[in-house]
């Protein structure tokens, strides 16, 4: 685990925007924001898009990215709430596609009261690998 860098709640702080723009105490349909750097150094957020088959915030920050055009990845966050106070980990979905995209990312979390940071291969161990 590591410590965070002034890029790192650059990040969290986008996530944070991203959500308190979006965020839907009505329908529920926007709870979660994410922001994904990329290697590049460009930040794309998204949040949570809410129906039976939803799409999570990191998935839609994920796919605004590689609709840019970026393909390497360096960090991601995920936040919750009207304001976005409370960092949260990848649910398993999205752990497995982090997995599949960006094995070698970082995951900003929030342990024991303090952030830090973990590489994505290190959230799911044992992951589901495609063999083609």
């Amino acid at each position: 685990m590591q410590s965070l860098t002034d890029k790192d709640y650059e990040l969290i702080a986008e996530a944070q925007k991203a959500i308190r723009l979006n965020y839907d105490a009505i329908h529920e349909n926007h709870t979660v924001g994410a922001a994904v750097r990329c290697k590049s150094g460009k930040i794309y957020a998204g949040v949570n898009v809410y129906s039976m088959h939803g799409a999570c915030a990191e998935q839609i920050a994920i796919g605004t990215a590689i609709t840019q055009g970026e393909r390497e990845f360096d960090t991601v966050v995920a936040v919750r709430g009207k304001d976005g106070s409370e960092i949260i980990p990848p649910c398993g979905n999205c752990r497995q596609i982090l997995h599949d995209y960006m094995p070698e990312c970082e995951v900003i979390l929030s342990v024991a009261g303090g952030n830090t940071k973990v590489k994505v291969k290190e959230l799911l161990p044992f992951s589901y690998a495609f063999e083609g």
